[in-house]
């Protein structure tokens, strides 16, 4: 893992000047467009980088961009054909630009702006669709992500991953803006919009509440996450959206046909047989990697830790459990260890046992390899009749990503996995991912808002038994059929929203007004239960098409969401890509200005985008208490000082102007008695920085620079200081 890419120069002129979006939600979809804009400042034609997260559940379907004045609409390509068309543009001195996702994980985006000319202006323009579904507390969330933390490549992987080249920028200082406006529309009454950041008073648009506005407040900086909080009236109620189909496509096809999307609220009208809670084996999954180490919400000076909000949502479900389970605990970083070679049976006194040992863990254990734990926690023995459930606490930050929700897939049959995404920037395609892949729930937990609803949310759902024999059946008029895109509602818990999308084929035998239903049969404890919703055929016209784009996604998440390489799927994944715009692994949007009279002259000046310096970018030092020194040692990572951040160069270590120490009388002038070297925690942060210092430093400091990384961040092992 490297240190979170290079630390920006606020002298460097940046591109991008500024980022509007608008946001349409209807209920629980979230229609978005998202504008780039850019200027060069510079004297030569540059190439601009920006990545960017996306939540896992976005679904890309358009690109386009204004330049010169000119519109260009993107195209979906494969993506290496898409990467060709783009180089070769750029090598004929002509205007483009390309999106693309990375290739082993869902949540990470990078656009590419090239041969933009100086004094040129461009305005690249996003559009996606996301289903939202509702909190514990009944809130729909919508979240624009702006952390995007740095993830671990684990030892042996092939490869690394964009996140490493990502430059930072302090608090405060990104050089471009954000602006945000949300549209609300629901068939029930909006009561009320929360959110960390300050937003402007909520307008509503229509007498009822059933529509209303509210946008950002003016001078937000993007850097943090932007989450709003919609709470309706009648949160659980069934409803559906029935869209028509693509204007000019052919019907028959997904885009062409009209499409449906049915929300329901299954029910579980029965109690619990006598003897059940006693059942359960409760395997616990702790990330104590040195990022853990981070605080779960930059912008909040007393926000906790990652590590101790996971320990304290730990030892909450570890306190709820029902006497007679089993359970385990492990922890794991660059390697993994567990309280017990295999499950104990919960009583008071393994409870009060584990729950001393919970409280002494710390996020000491180096890099994040969730791999290696997940196969030995697999390999352990079934206990019969206690029906396996496991429980994953992490930050995320893994490279990794289809090779553990392929881990989790692998074995979906014989447990179900409930994840907790802990802290600001928590890979949304791992966290939902691995609770998708083995019918569980994800929550993610920011700081201490709601911790507690979402952890007993979870173990409610842990505690009831897996729904069985689900099925869908429809009730149309005749001359139609409804087919069920994906695979449907795969897990089935009290009160929790099941999406369902189909595409409607055929003709309408009659005239005028008529409606269908659709049925979900499932098991539970014996007994069949349906739940059935009634809705109108009359289908709404959409230019953005975002239940068709859902569809699409939906379908996309099945194909490739498992983490396996199947040829099969693989086509259909691309075909289905291809077809309905929405972005998948394999494909890519390009656009080229075809109309530039002259190629563009001149060498091309590369720039990157910065996003926010997140904490979990610097190493952390054991600190003794009020004291601004540090035992050079290893040690988790920490939360910076903003004066640390605001300058890493080499004048944090003191040198402005002045000729650097030879590195061994640096060292031996900071040792005490017992031989330990103590260093400020700026100048560890500054020499272990790599790839800005070595370019200043003389030769005989390169292994000094080589010692110092190892010893502040063991699992970062990558030659970058050679």
């Amino acid at each position: 893992m490297t240190i979170c890419g290079l630390i920006k120069n606020s002298e460097e002129p940046v591109p991008l000047q500024s980022i509007s979006v608008d946001v349409v939600v209807q209920g629980f979809v979230a229609d978005v467009v998202s504008e780039l804009r850019y200027k060069n400042e510079e004297k030569n034609p540059v190439e601009v980088t920006f990545v960017f997260p996306l939540d896992d559940d976005a679904a890309v379907y358009a690109f386009e961009g204004l330049i010169g004045g000119t519109r260009i609409e993107a195209q979906i390509r494969e993506k290496k054909k898409a990467q060709q068309e783009y180089e070769d543009a750029l090598s004929e001195g002509k205007q483009a630009f390309l999106l693309e996702r990375e290739t082993s994980t869902s949540d990470i985006f990078t656009c590419s702006l090239g041969n933009l000319p100086p004094s040129g202006e461009a305005t690249l323009k996003l559009r996606y669709v996301q289903a939202l579904a509702p909190e514990p507390d009944g809130a729909v969330r919508f979240v624009l992500p702006a952390v995007l933390n740095p993830r671990y490549v684990p030892r042996g992987s092939e490869g690394g991953t964009v996140t490493q080249s990502v430059p930072r920028a302090p608090k405060g200082k990104l050089p471009y803006t954000l602006s945000l406006c949300a549209s609300l529309k629901s068939s029930h009454r909006i009561n009320r919009v929360e959110s960390k950041c300050t937003l402007e008073p909520l307008l509503y648009t229509m007498e009822d509440h059933t529509a209303a506005q509210v946008s950002l407040a003016e001078g937000h900086q993007f850097d943090r996450d932007v989450e709003l909080l919609i709470y309706y009236e009648e949160v659980h109620k069934p409803s559906a959206i029935f869209e028509a189909g693509k204007p000019g496509v052919a019907s028959g096809s997904l885009m062409g046909d009209p499409a449906l999307l049915v929300t329901l609220y299954p029910s579980l009208r029965c109690a619990p047989k006598p003897g059940l809670n006693a059942t359960g084996e409760f395997i616990f999954l702790l990330d104590r990697s040195g990022s853990m180490d981070s605080s779960t919400d930059y912008n909040i000076p007393d926000a906790p830790h990652r590590i101790q909000s996971a320990k304290e949502t730990l030892i909450l479900l570890l306190k709820s459990l029902p006497l007679g389970c089993f359970f385990n605990i492990y922890g794991f970083g660059s390697s993994y260890d567990s309280f017990y070679p295999q499950s104990v049976e919960y009583t008071q006194q393994t409870m009060s046992e584990s729950l001393q040992r919970v409280k002494a863990l710390g996020a000491d254990l180096g890099g994040t390899e969730i791999l290696e734990p997940l196969k030995a926690i697999y390999s352990q023995p079934y206990r019969e009749g206690h029906a396996r459930q496991l429980f994953v606490f992490t930050d995320g930050e893994v490279s990794n990503t289809d090779q553990v929700i392929a881990e989790v897939g692998r074995h979906s049959s014989s447990h179900r996995c409930f994840s907790f995404g802990i802290g600001e920037g928590a890979s949304t395609a791992l966290i939902k991912g691995i609770a998708r892949a083995a019918g569980g729930s994800a929550e993610f937990i920011v700081g201490k808002e709601r911790m507690q609803a979402k952890a007993l949310q979870s173990l409610k759902k842990a505690l009831q038994p897996a729904a069985t024999k689900i099925s869908v059946r429809w009730d149309l008029p005749s001359g139609l059929e409804a087919v069920l895109v994906g695979s449907g509602p795969q897990v089935i818990f009290e009160g929790q929203h099941s999406l369902i999308y189909a595409q409607i084929r055929g003709q309408h035998q009659s005239s005028g007004a008529s409606e269908g239903s659709v049925v979900l049969q499932y098991n539970f404890q014996d007994q069949t239960f349906t739940e059935t919703m009634k809705f109108p055929l009359q289908a709404q016209k959409s230019d953005r098409l975002p239940v068709h784009r859902l569809a699409a996604r939906a379908l996309l998440q099945d194909l490739e969401g498992t983490g396996e390489k199947d040829e099969e799927k693989q086509r259909l994944a691309l075909q289905t890509s291809l077809s309905s715009g929405v972005v998948c692994s394999q494909t890519a949007y390009v656009g080229v200005n075809t109309e530039l009279g002259q190629p563009i002259q001149g060498p091309l000046v590369q720039r990157n985008v910065p996003l926010v310096l997140a904490c979990s970018s610097a190493p952390r030092l054991m600190h003794k208490k009020r004291c601004k020194r540090a035992v050079l040692q290893c040690a988790p990572r920490p939360v910076m000082s903003q004066s640390c951040m605001e300058d890493y160069s080499l004048a944090c270590l003191g040198s402005r102007g002045r000729v650097m120490p030879q590195p061994l009388s640096f060292l031996r002038a900071r040792r005490d008695v017992k031989g330990r070297a103590h260093v400020d925690a700026t100048q560890i942060w500054s020499l272990s920085l790599g790839s800005r210092v070595a370019l200043h430093a003389s030769q005989d400091w390169r292994p000094i620079l080589a010692l110092l990384s190892l010893l502040v961040d063991p699992w970062n092992r990558q030659d970058w200081w050679l």
